[in-house]
């Protein structure tokens, strides 16, 4: 079958259209799934300059969101039957075989149903950071009605979803973005103030904005930087959730302000073998379709790419400037 092979770690060029043995199913419980769609997220280009997070030899296969149609299902397969369409964030971290390919299997537990309303390539841009953003506010962050929630970085794929689930939960919405031109797109997604980083000091403003409390979550994905700057402006007693790593970040303030410092990665349950914790993300994942399938949530995709052009996609997503996802047609 085709697939996007990782070479050798560096940049976009290192992934390369090849030819790989078609998957078959091993075990009982899982399925096989011909991919019409793969998911491209910062992770992909992260593990493309930086290596693998598991140990199998390369070439590899990346890519952790896919969605697509059930082709073949094992013996105790109860959840899925051939025809299904499905998504799902699994594979493609240096164990099992990332969708950046024609056709993967997994186990049934890993899948869940995709929303009747969206075609492949919308499915295949929602499963990590529809998980990523439920975790950030809602698992980590105990985001409640009535708070004041900061989320970074709004307009980008994260970002533009956990707008909606903040305005869903019932918060107060403010984000920062880069360019003016983009305001009225996050207003769009739920925020209700717009601080363009670039010409105001995002600390200053949000203190002001909450008559100098500080925001009750904080929601960061940009930098340690920005991290360390975050704690200035999140409410006593309050939430700072990460999806960095902020290093060696004095934590003197924090202290003082009683802050609950949190860390989502969902990739863990997958790398850690954490069943319990998966169960959730699909439990997630069929709260989110449903709320897809009556118009309560979406997704945005900025840009479609063949497979074949996959380094472009990685590409795109390395300018920072991407508005919502970027997807891979898998024909």
């Amino acid at each position: 079958m085709k697939a996007i092979l990782m070479t050798q770690t560096g940049p976009a060029d290192s992934l390369q259209l090849g030819d790989i043995p078609e998957p078959n199913i091993a075990h009982p419980t899982q399925i096989k799934v011909r991919l019409r769609a793969a998911g491209v997220n910062p992770i992909d280009t992260k593990l493309r300059r930086h290596g693998l997070l598991g140990h199998r030899p390369l070439p590899a296969v990346l890519g952790c969101d896919g969605a697509g149609e059930v082709v073949e299902v094992g013996p105790a397969v109860d959840r899925h039957k051939v025809g299904d369409r499905v998504w799902f964030c699994h594979g493609g971290l240096g164990e099992d075989q990332g969708n950046y390919a024609e056709y993967t299997v997994l186990d049934q537990r890993w899948s869940a149903p995709m929303p009747r309303t969206l075609d492949f390539e919308q499915a295949a841009a929602g499963p990590l950071v529809l998980i990523t953003a439920w975790g950030m506010l809602y698992d980590r962050g105990r985001l409640e009605a009535g708070q004041t929630v900061l989320i970074h970085a709004g307009v980008g794929g994260v970002g533009h979803v956990a707008l909606q689930l903040a305005r869903r939960r019932g918060a107060r919405v403010l984000t920062t973005i880069g360019a003016k031109a983009n305001e009225a797109w996050v207003r769009r997604w739920g925020a209700d103030e717009v601080i363009g980083y670039r010409e105001q000091d995002f600390v200053a403003e949000v203190n002001r904005l909450t008559e100098g409390k500080g925001a009750d979550l904080v929601a960061e994905m940009v930098s340690p930087e920005v991290f360390a700057r975050s704690i200035e402006c999140t409410a006593p007693f309050g939430d700072l959730v990460t999806l960095l790593d902020p290093g060696t970040v004095p934590l003197a303030e924090a202290r003082w302000r009683n802050l609950r410092i949190g860390f989502e990665l969902m990739l863990t349950p997958m790398l850690r073998g954490l069943d319990q914790a998966r169960e959730h993300q699909m439990h997630i994942l069929k709260q989110c379709a449903e709320w897809i399938d009556s118009g309560r949530l979406e997704l945005h995709v900025s840009r479609v790419f063949p497979l074949d052009q996959a380094a472009e996609a990685h590409r795109q997503i390395e300018t920072g400037h991407t508005l919502g996802k970027v997807v891979l047609r898998v024909d």
